[in-house]
């Protein structure tokens, strides 16, 4: 059999208003061989995989064919940091959608922003036509001769043109065989409506001198009761919440949006040669790796790179959280979008447009808002078969009212009520609202959420591994203390040089991260090794330098490097040596060793709060590493970490994992290397850090942009709000319409009342999910 490559796309759907038209879509696009999809109501798109074989006008076709229209992204445009909004329309047909579907221009945020103006003009033009509907209905003081005639002459557009978005897509639906909660809306109000009609014509309701008061329950004189206060009032109510909704979810991913229009429009180019360059300024999609541009104070860095020339200051909060901005120079990478201050920079571009740090993290975010967790998967089979049994229960509540005695107005208030009151359209929003915000504000802290199976495993982690270099600690190698053999004044000096200074002076050229250590060690001393001379230098690979320094001669490198060489050690230095858990260079002159130099990689700061707070989200803590024991216990000691595993390959890691959940715990893996990765890979929750590797960061659940310990804690407790946000939100959504449906069916609820509170529970998912902005 042949093997067909697999690809992906994302397709902006548009008229989906609930959790069944997610369900629907997904089930239509399924049915094609070889294809699945994962379909976001908050973001109105879905996620495709498919062969080969299917074309993407396949795609089309089946969402077309799902009664729903489909947007394909169009090709990167002059976006510069990849195209953020464009779209290429592919699918235009208006049958389908509903009034923020194809109405609207455009899918995604520009379907979304479009959609709220008609939105709005049709609540505005529906609530001033139903305010006084409502009040005639309320007060029998206001209820003139025929009052009831010119309540239809107001309701009636109401019901119709207000409600037109909700019939229609009904009506569609129905067509394609598929019952949604648009169906609940339209039955009820149309039925509301129609009872209203027959009353007035048919009835007792179009007498002169009718009056009736509005009440919580039911109400009914056969043939005397009029409910157009209850369908114009349900479609304003649920106009109203769709326009909130909108809102909502814009503004919550206003974040992620305004990130990505934060790239400049335009860079200044550097041409032609060293000595006779010239500036160009160009549009941003015209940039090209390799290419040389110009950043000056107060400007935005146009792409990821590498400074060639200039020194400043770079903030860099957009992305990491922190205010102050970090001093880079040549040699040093920095970030589209980023902003120079204090100087001017000529970098030379890496990554451009859509390859940029920023357009991968936004790439990421999106991916996670696609996604769904465990309960709403739940969510979504159940509300695939809700509306049925609740168009059933409908119908047997009428049948039970009128075989009760009741009148059929009474029965009918009541099956209409249960009609509204039971479609739980806030179930469609639960889970991608929460996500969409949580993983808005997690952009915003430099916290990236890979998907909501991430959220579900934060939930239950129990244990957290900690790698220690780079994680933990700086990752860079510093001067930790000199001892010297004499111990007088700190410095044992032969010939007037210090052994510091020698030890710089030799290790001048060298890039070894100790011999860095030792130069800035030395230079922070406000040593004046930099005018000694050096001749003789030697390397020897692995054991250290020697040379003459001023005239003396000396050497640099382990301690049993300078014994080989003749050095004597000192009783007080091997005493030091066997009690140190730096790494340690020795310092040799005039044969003898004149001073131990202890290097060591330093503790983060904030490391030992983020243990503290881990441990207090009940966490177990434990430090894994492949340094040495006696480091990884000073780093412990530091941190309050009681469980230490020292000298561990990337395989006994991955082996420390697995053996934990065998032992049936729940893990958390934090790393920044590539020695990590596979432990991250096998985690339940993977958890890498800013600045690591792209190995591990591709191994992840959750990636910090920012390279601090506390970001740690603060991605696990982001992760766990927007867990409790989405159970929360769900537990609202459905179980309120299931326990208010039987007081509906008993006939304790008006359907204008009953609307209200349909519409609030979305309304309150909504408000619900924004809480996490504070998070």
């Amino acid at each position: 059999m042949l093997k067909h490559e697999t690809r992906t796309i994302d397709l902006g759907i548009e008229g989906m208003t609930c959790a069944s038209c997610v369900s629907r879509v997904e089930k239509r696009l399924g049915r094609l061989e070889g294809v699945e999809a994962e379909v976001n109501l908050a973001t109105e798109k879905a996620r495709v995989s498919f062969p080969s074989t299917t074309s993407i006008d396949d795609l089309v076709e089946a969402v077309r064919a799902a009664g729903y229209t489909a947007h394909v992204p169009a090709a990167p445009t002059e976006q510069g940091l990849g195209d953020a909004g464009g779209r290429a329309e592919i699918d235009s047909a208006p049958h389908g959608a509903s009034e923020h579907g194809s109405d609207a221009a455009g899918a995604g945020e520009r379907g979304t922003a479009a959609a709220s103006d008609p939105l709005m003009t049709r609540l505005v033009v529906s609530a001033l036509l139903t305010v006084p509907v409502v009040a005639l209905a309320m007060v029998p003081a206001l209820q003139f001769t025929y009052w009831q005639w010119f309540s239809l002459m107001l309701a009636a557009p109401v019901v119709v043109w207000g409600g037109w978005p909700f019939h229609r897509a009904a009506a569609v639906n129905l067509r394609h065989g598929s019952l949604t909660m648009d169906t609940l809306v339209s039955l009820g109000t149309l039925t509301a409506f129609a009872w209203s009609l027959w009353s007035l014509f048919f009835g007792h309701a179009g007498m002169p001198g009718m009056t009736h008061e509005w009440t919580f329950g039911v109400r009914g004189t056969p043939g005397g009761d009029i409910y157009l206060e209850v369908a114009a009032g349900v479609i304003t109510i649920l106009l109203l919440g769709r326009v909130l909704e909108h809102r909502s979810k814009r503004r919550a991913g206003q974040s992620l949006r305004t990130l990505l229009d934060l790239a400049p429009r335009e860079v200044s180019v550097l041409r032609g040669e060293a000595g006779d360059e010239r500036e160009e300024r160009v549009p941003i999609a015209a940039l090209r790796p390799g290419d040389r541009f110009v950043v000056r104070p107060g400007e935005r860095i146009a792409a990821d790179g590498i400074v060639v020339r200039g020194e400043a200051g770079v903030d860099e909060s957009m992305l990491t959280g922190e205010p102050a901005p970090v001093d880079v120079a040549p040699g040093v990478s920095v970030t589209a979008a980023t902003i120079v201050h204090g100087g001017s920079l000529v970098v030379a571009a890496e990554r451009v447009g859509t390859d940029t740090r920023l357009a991968q993290i936004a790439r990421l975010v999106e991916d996670a808002q696609l996604g769904k967790s465990r309960a709403q998967r739940l969510a979504d089979r159940i509300s695939a078969v809700f509306v049925p049994i609740v168009i059933a229960l409908a119908v047997a509540t009428a049948i039970v009212w009128v075989a009760t005695g009741s009148p059929v107005e009474q029965a009918i208030t009541a099956a209409v009520a249960v009609l509204v009151i039971a479609c739980p359209c806030a179930l469609g929003l639960a889970t991608p609202m929460a996500i969409l915000v949580g993983t808005g504000r997690g952009a915003e802290r430099g916290i990236l959420i890979t998907g909501p199976e991430a959220l579900d495993r934060a939930g239950d982690v129990d244990t957290i591994l900690l790698d220690k270099t780079g994680t933990l600690t700086t990752g860079r190698m510093s001067l930790a203390g000199v001892t010297t053999a004499d111990g007088a004044d700190g410095t044992d000096r032969v010939e007037g040089v210090a052994a510091l200074d020698l030890a710089a002076a030799l290790e001048r050229g060298s890039e070894h991260p100790v011999a860095r250590a030792i130069v800035d060690g030395a230079d922070a001393s406000g040593s004046t090794w930099r005018g000694m001379q050096v001749h003789g230098f030697r390397a020897h690979a692995g054991l250290g330098v020697t040379g003459v320094v001023d005239g003396v001669d000396a050497a640099a490198g382990r301690p049993a490097f300078l014994v080989e060489l003749g050095y004597r050690m000192p009783a007080a230095l091997e005493a030091r040596a066997a009690a140190s858990d730096h790494t340690l260079v020795a310092v040799g002159a005039a044969g003898a060793v004149r001073a131990l130099i202890e290097v060591g990689d330093r503790v983060r700061d904030g490391a030992r709060d983020a243990v503290d707070r881990l441990r207090a989200l009940g966490l177990r803590p434990a430090l894994v590493t492949g340094d040495a024991e006696r480091p990884a216990a000073r780093v412990a000691a530091a941190l309050g970490i009681d469980e230490v595993h020292a000298g561990v390959s990337p395989e006994g890691k991955l082996a420390i994992v697995r053996r934990e959940q065998a032992e049936g715990r729940r893990v958390a893996m934090v790393g920044d290397g590539v020695n990590d990765a596979a432990a991250l890979a096998a985690s339940d929750l993977g958890i890498a850090m800013g600045g690591g590797t792209d190995a591990a960061a591709s191994a992840s659940d959750l990636a910090l942009t920012r390279d601090e310990p506390g970001a740690i804690a603060d991605a696990i407790s982001l992760a766990r709000a927007t867990l409790r946000t989405i159970k929360g939100n769900l537990f609202w959504a459905f179980a309120y319409n299931v326990a208010a449906i039987p007081l509906a069916a008993a006939g304790f609820l008006n359907p204008m009342i009953a609307g209200a509170a349909m519409a609030f529970s979305s309304v309150f998912v909504v408000l619900n999910s924004l809480r996490l902005r504070r998070a």
